[in-house]
């Protein structure tokens, strides 16, 4: 059953090795981070499932990472010291497959030991005080909204299916042009695809969240709306309340970080 779920940004920024000094500009996530992280706790998972929009992509497929063991590294930003480690949920992942298959939904496994940021950062934040707990780290595809919340629906079969305690988490940044501090510069469809993103989500509006236009999401130049998306889906006539823990975008990227509070 699902027990826990979250939108949690992933800049590298926020781990202390990364941000240094830049993590001042991001109190507000970081609180929220530490929301998020007692939440969790409470919740007691027994698997974190997490949705990276950064992990291996298949252009016309949705897949799961299926190695034995899992590093969660951030030598791309310099830090070859910091990692986390984690198991894999197999039964999870191949319950997930089993029915997707069934279900002519497209998913393919790979096998890749080392994590990417969209998964270390999350887990860095979340699960140091966690006891036990396994992973099953998802890709989102090139397919559109609506096949990524029809994909979260039917996710939820399997986990509502399952013993084990689950938290889910798309691992999700907003608009890459939100303001003039953007490194690629402020675009009009950055505040519009925020606003909508935020406004929709909160009000648990999922065709609102699909009606998105393909030039808005491409000119936003935003990474976590399928996430959201196969987040949504999976929390589809369950009785939850959004809850915006912070957003912010010091440096043109916006962070934005909700809990949804199971009833």
């Amino acid at each position: 059953m699902i027990v826990f779920a979250a939108i949690a940004p992933h800049s590298p920024l926020l781990i202390p090795s990364v941000g240094k000094d830049a993590r001042e500009k991001l109190a507000k996530t970081l609180q929220a981070y530490t929301e998020l992280e007692q939440a969790l706790y409470l919740a007691k998972p027994d698997t974190l499932l997490i949705i990276s929009p950064h992990a291996q992509m298949y252009p016309d497929a949705f897949s799961g990472n299926v190695s034995d063991k899992f590093t969660g590294v951030l030598k791309e930003f310099g830090d070859h010291g910091t990692t986390v480690e984690a198991k894999v949920d197999f039964l999870l992942l191949d319950h997930i497959h089993r029915l997707m298959r069934e279900e002519k939904v497209p998913f393919t496994l790979s096998s890749q030991q080392e994590l990417d940021y969209g998964f270390t950062v999350p887990l860095l934040l979340l699960t140091t005080h966690l006891p036990k707990w396994k992973l099953v780290p998802l890709a989102n595809s090139l397919l559109d909204g609506k096949a990524h919340y029809e994909f979260g629906r039917q996710m939820k079969r399997v986990i509502h299916a399952e013993d084990r305690r689950v938290a889910i988490i798309a691992s999700a940044d907003l608009s890459h042009h939100s303001n003039e501090q953007s490194p690629q510069g402020m675009r009009p469809e950055g505040k519009l695809f925020d606003d909508t993103v935020r406004q929709k989500v909160l009000a648990m509006d999922a065709p609102g969240l699909l009606a998105l236009d393909a030039n808005t999401l491409e000119k936003a130049g935003q990474c976590g709306y399928k996430p959201i998306a196969m987040l949504l889906g999976a929390l589809e006539g369950m009785n939850v309340t959004p809850k915006e823990l912070s957003y912010e975008a010091p440096f043109g990227v916006s962070y934005w970080t909700v809990n949804f509070v199971m009833a």
